[in-house]
């Protein structure tokens, strides 16, 4: 059956989004349409907020209204050590333990030579910038998720940053090879964070 035009529009922007099959799409735009009003302007107003109001940190690259993020301006954070994630939905997950309370770095992706993602793609330069001027900085954990890409970025940035002398340590025990962090639970991360090893 074929569904108005306005409803198979909304169909396939819900199918935009990760995860979301025709069936689910479908479920969630007849849902929309049985919202009031106010309800669908909020929802659309809120959309447009993340997108227009959100930016990215000038010194991590964490998602912030402001032009630094909240865990770079905390002087109370630990300054030596610096955690290495590949996108700032994995600061949450990994924020959310309460067992890390140093300082974050975003690379905003993995090194992918088959999708074209190589290192000036990524946040590597802002990355060894902030090595270079906080010489308080003794340790770089390395919490890219154990996937092929993820082991590969490791690995490039550990040759990267081992010359200066900063400590290199990856996430160990707890996170499965393939699996990504946002979906670890609490006790996952934090055996993975206590278990980290040198590389």
């Amino acid at each position: 059956m074929r569904y108005p035009e306005p409803i198979s529009k909304l169909i396939d922007s819900y199918m935009m989004l990760p995860g979301i099959g025709r069936k689910t799409a479908t479920r969630m735009a007849f849902f929309t349409l049985g919202m009031d009003k106010s309800q669908v302007q909020e929802f659309a107003d809120n959309l447009m907020s993340a997108k227009n109001d959100l930016k990215f940190c000038k010194i991590c690259g964490n998602i912030t209204t402001d032009e630094v993020c909240s865990i770079c301006t905390d002087k109370n954070r630990d300054q030596s050590t610096i955690l290495v994630v590949e996108q700032p939905k994995d600061i949450m997950s990994l924020d959310d333990m309460n067992s890390y309370n140093g300082l974050y770095h975003v690379l905003g992706g993995v090194l992918s030579p088959v999708d074209g993602v190589g290192p000036e793609d990524l946040n590597i330069k802002l990355l060894l910038n902030r090595l270079r001027e906080n010489s308080k900085v003794q340790e770089l954990i390395i919490a890219t998720n154990a996937t092929p890409e993820g082991e590969a970025t490791a690995q490039y940035l550990a040759k990267l940053v081992k010359p200066a002398g900063i400590k290199v340590t990856r996430l160990a025990h707890g996170l499965a090879v393939g699996s990504d962090i946002e979906y670890a639970d609490e006790m996952t991360l934090k055996s993975a964070v206590l278990g980290r090893r040198e590389i």
